[in-house]
């Protein structure tokens, strides 16, 4: 600004009396000025990055392991180096020049460096702190371990570990969390979310109670259909007992383990009424939920069972009688299907609801159920027990 105020006294002293110059003279000095002034910002510009420079501390990335993955350790460093630098918090030693420097000084590029090695390496780069670490895919997850060493300390700074999901294709927003991470710089949440792997619940044999094994109880049917079945033959009825047997089986498959608690399928095919001389099936397909340190579950689900059914309606005393033996019925008549050993096969659709406890003795489970299966004519009720081994966990090869 001196030099501008020096040149512009000059020329005004010397067209003093020169009016009609100094107006010719008059875009040569705005011409003058401004390149007076382009120049004076960029030399002050410069001094300004020169010395911001000078104030950040030099690092090196020296060789990020890629185990497992797609990508190799030279593109994961170039990565991480590329990231470093955009962070703009180090002055990023160029990877050529690291290149460069760990051949003239005989160091194999392709090993991995402790804290020792890498140390040495930051000293003889001349740098202030050296960034390792590696990306490992380890089962449905990546594993990024990243590791800032304090050259002239001669000690780790820092270490930052992270797992992801395994989604390789967004390693890159991987490597940007994980060095956000170790710089302190904030993360946006959902992005974090997104990436970071979710544990699951440990399962193990102390939370994870498998009861799959033989079923025997006893059941019972009320209301209109629980009257067809103990109803006599030649009424198109069963001629049951009261309580019916059931013989069947349980399959489990477990899809949640956490601590205590289990949810898990139970499939139970089942035959019923055997002492009355028939073979009932049974289909159950429940959803159950299993509290295994109190011993307590319960479960819902369909039932699907085969019987015959015939199509008639009660008359007005509550007596069952057949469409077809009836050619005319009163006009208001309600036509149902009914349980009858005089119809077809059908298939029956219910709910079942099912509660129940497990006792232990040693290795042997003894599960004991009660259930309910409401339907409108005839709501049944059972009490289902069996056992089975506890089985030793497998061996994962």
């Amino acid at each position: 600004m001196k030099q501008i105020y020096n040149f512009l006294n000059k020329v005004l002293l010397r067209n003093k009396f020169e009016w009609s110059s100094y107006f010719l003279t008059m875009p040569k000095i705005v011409i003058t000025i401004s390149i007076l002034i382009f120049v004076l910002l960029g030399t002050r510009a410069n001094a300004q990055n020169q010395n911001q420079n000078q104030s950040k501390e030099s690092i090196a990335v020296i060789n990020i392991g890629a185990e497992g993955l797609e990508i190799k350790m030279a593109l994961m460093t170039s990565l991480v180096t590329l990231e470093l630098e955009r962070i703009g918090v180090y002055e990023v030693i160029d990877k050529y020049d690291v290149a460069n420097h760990m051949k003239k000084n005989k160091i194999p590029l392709d090993e991995s460096y402790g804290k020792t090695d890498l140390i040495r390496i930051g000293k003889l780069l001349k740098v202030d702190k050296v960034l390792s670490g590696s990306a490992e895919k380890f089962g449905s997850k990546i594993i990024v371990v990243l590791r800032l060493v304090d050259v002239e300390n001669g000690k780790i700074e820092k270490v930052d570990v992270m797992e992801y999901l395994d989604q390789e294709e967004d390693i890159q927003i991987m490597i940007r969390i994980s060095l956000h991470n170790i710089f302190n710089i904030e993360n946006d949440d959902n992005t974090v979310e997104m990436l970071s792997n979710i544990n699951l619940p440990l399962a193990n044999t102390k939370n994870k109670v498998n009861l799959s094994g033989p079923r025997f109880g006893m059941t019972t049917t009320l209301g209109a259909v629980g009257q067809r079945l103990q109803a006599p033959k030649d009424e198109g009825g069963y001629n049951m007992f009261p309580v019916s047997s059931v013989f069947g089986y349980q399959f489990e498959k477990q899809y949640i383990a956490a601590g205590e608690f289990q949810a898990l399928f139970e499939i139970i095919p089942a035959l019923n009424a055997l002492e009355s001389g028939y073979i009932i099936p049974s289909l159950s397909i429940i959803n159950g939920f299993r509290f295994n340190k109190l011993g307590f579950e319960f479960g819902i689900g369909p039932v699907f069972r085969i019987a015959q059914m015939a199509e008639g309606y009660y008359d007005a005393s509550g007596n069952w009688t057949l469409r077809s033996e009836v050619p005319d019925p009163p006009a208001d008549t309600e036509f149902i299907y009914q349980v009858d050993n005089r119809g077809s096969y059908r298939l029956n659709t219910g709910l079942i609801i099912a509660a129940g406890y497990t006792f232990k003795s040693g290795h042997i489970n003894f599960p004991i159920n009660i259930y309910v299966s409401p339907r409108k004519d005839g709501t049944t009720v059972g009490l289902i027990f069996g056992f089975n081994v506890a089985r030793s966990k497998k061996k994962v090869r």
